[in-house]
């Protein structure tokens, strides 16, 4: 069966398919029903359907882009232990089909949140690769300027508002966002989304309960990948059914690997949020990352229980199952296509290193709005560094 041609998003999150194969490419959009590989758990609604409608470009898209993920958050790795990134760096590898999933149910005009483990997010809203890995390196021309490094990524024009460092802080913010979009009846929800050590955090209780008053379009995105930090879910929360949390809120538990299962998610609570106000999701999910690039991962945690989760739930291993038993390319197609992906990866972090960092003037720059900030101390000392 021919393979459909993807055309490239915005600033080269994706190549075509055709460059990666030789054969003739087809633009197939014949209807797919894939079964999605749990049932849905409700609470107080009625769960969405597991039969979730695709295609053969929509199987192949999500397959090349969650590879460009995997593999960008590797050389990520890779970069951080040259000491090319510094600070903090808090990878997603295992988390693709959370991202990949919820894009596939929205627009662009619906805007989301995040933590800080932000990366593939702002790839799925369609920033760069060289954007990212130019802010992973504190470069001029990253997302945000080289400034924010790697918890801060935010591409406005896409509705993506970050990129948060404080935790359970952007869950307010988002509920905030949706209030915005409800006053200016935008038609359009906010997916806060925030991971289980966050889970417990009073500020996103509250958030939730002015939400539910006034039934503002938010949708709160559990992450469980059940260790926050260092510490595994059952010792933070005494109830760690995050989905039902919400108590007076509906929610769903959904399998985070499974990248259908999280379209279908969240195209049902968008459509829930749209007519009567918040839900929550938990994306039950798995990192195989430590929390950050200074945690190894492996002191809370067994490495066979990590390589069991890769073996048996890996979410681009059962992508690239369903597009190999749908006869949509070959185990060499998709090798191809693999190693094209590492090269795009390369050439976008060989371009990042050759750009130049900020100039000092940046440091004061994007404080305050403009014209309402006040002038720094070294502006009198050693001239106009700022722009106020």
């Amino acid at each position: 069966m021919a393979l459909s041609r993807l055309s490239s998003r915005s600033k080269g999150i994706s190549r075509p398919l055709s460059a990666a194969f030789s054969r003739s490419i087809s633009t197939d959009t014949t209807p797919i029903t894939i079964e999605t590989s749990l049932p849905f758990t409700a609470h107080l609604c009625d769960p969405p359907s597991r039969s979730v409608e695709s295609s053969t470009q929509e199987l192949l898209s999500f397959f090349r882009t969650m590879a460009l993920m995997r593999r960008m958050e590797i050389a990520a790795d890779s970069l951080y232990k040259a000491k090319l990134i510094r600070g903090f760096c808090h990878l997603y590898d295992g988390q693709e089909a959370v991202a990949i999933g919820m894009e596939a149910a929205i627009t662009k005009k619906d805007a989301i949140i995040t933590a800080y483990r932000d990366h593939c997010i702002f790839l799925g809203r369609g920033g760069s690769l060289y954007e990212v890995f130019a802010e992973l390196m504190g470069r001029q021309d990253g997302c945000s300027k080289g400034k924010g490094g790697s918890m801060h990524f935010y591409k406005k024009d896409s509705s993506f508002y970050g990129g948060h460092g404080i935790v359970g802080a952007q869950v307010p913010l988002g509920c905030g966002i949706a209030f915005a979009q409800k006053y200016s009846k935008e038609e359009a929800v906010t997916f806060a989304m925030y991971g289980d050590g966050a889970a417990n955090q009073g500020q996103l209780f509250e958030a939730l309960n002015i939400s539910a008053l006034w039934d503002l379009p938010s949708i709160l995105v559990c992450e469980n990948n059940h260790y926050g930090m260092g510490t595994a879910e059952w010792r933070a929360a005494k109830s760690p059914s995050y989905y039902k949390r919400g108590d007076y809120v509906p929610g769903l538990k959904v399998d985070g690997m499974d990248a259908f299962a999280v379209k279908q998610a969240c195209k049902f609570a968008k459509e829930h949020a749209l007519k009567n106000g918040p839900i929550i999701l938990e994306m039950d999910t798995y990192r195989y990352h430590g929390h950050s690039m200074s945690d190894p991962g492996s002191t809370y945690r067994t490495r066979d229980e990590i390589s069991g989760v890769r073996q048996e739930r890996d979410p681009i291993e059962r992508i690239k199952k369903l597009v190999l038993s749908h006869d949509l390319a070959t185990e060499k197609e998709l090798k191809d296509m693999e190693k094209e992906i590492r090269k795009e990866v390369d050439d976008a972090i060989a371009k990042a290193k050759d750009c130049p960092m900020p100039e000092p003037s940046e440091l004061f720059t994007n404080v305050y709005v403009k014209g309402f900030g006040t002038e720094c101390v070294l502006c009198s000392v050693q001239g106009p560094l700022c722009e106020f």
